[in-house]
């Protein structure tokens, strides 16, 4: 099986500072359905998050770990299912390698999975998704959902793809396989 990496927060549900109430969960525009679309295409979907929120002590790992289970419910009403979600506790000044674009979470994902990474692709609305696609031979993807129009600029020379949002990415996906 061939797999996509994904940002969370800004990708796949609004980016809402440092989210840990679950009842806040809200997909981002199409996430469902381009989802759904690389999932039916054949690919594993894995969550790659940086969660510093825990690190800085503005919420308890238990709160990041709700979050993510009601994405996961909302999800699961189209049919989508995660085969992992990955997440880096640390702040930006924790030493670690899993704070994207480290690649500690991939490497993680390489392990468990057995995936060849130039069989995946990375996708999400920041810089350092897309340098970690490049950072493990993977293909990334800047979707333009979250923090993504702002941040295209810094990505152009760099993403393989830049789409506006998932369902935009998993339609060049396709095209692409």
């Amino acid at each position: 099986m061939k797999y996509i990496l994904l940002d969370r927060d800004g990708t796949i549900i609004e980016d809402k500072h440092y989210l840990h109430d679950p009842d806040g969960v809200e997909l981002c525009l199409n996430a469902a359905e381009g989802l759904k679309a690389m999932q039916d295409a054949g690919y594993g979907l894995i969550v790659v998050t940086n969660q510093s929120g825990i690190g800085r002590g503005y919420y308890a790992e238990k709160d990041m770990h709700a979050v993510n289970e009601r994405m996961s419910e909302l999800l699961a009403e189209h049919g989508v299912e995660f085969k992992a979600v990955y997440f880096c506790p640390h702040a930006p000044d924790q030493e670690c390698d899993c704070r994207k674009p480290a690649p500690g979470m991939f490497d993680q994902a390489i392990a468990e999975f057995d995936m060849d990474p130039e069989d995946c692709y990375v996708i999400g609305d920041k810089l350092c998704d897309v340098e970690l696609g490049i950072l493990c031979k993977a293909k990334s993807i800047l979707v333009r959902t979250g923090k993504g129009a702002k941040e295209e600029s810094k990505c152009v020379d760099k993403a393989d793809y830049i789409a506006d949002d998932l369902l935009g990415a998993a339609n060049f996906i396709k095209k692409n396989k």
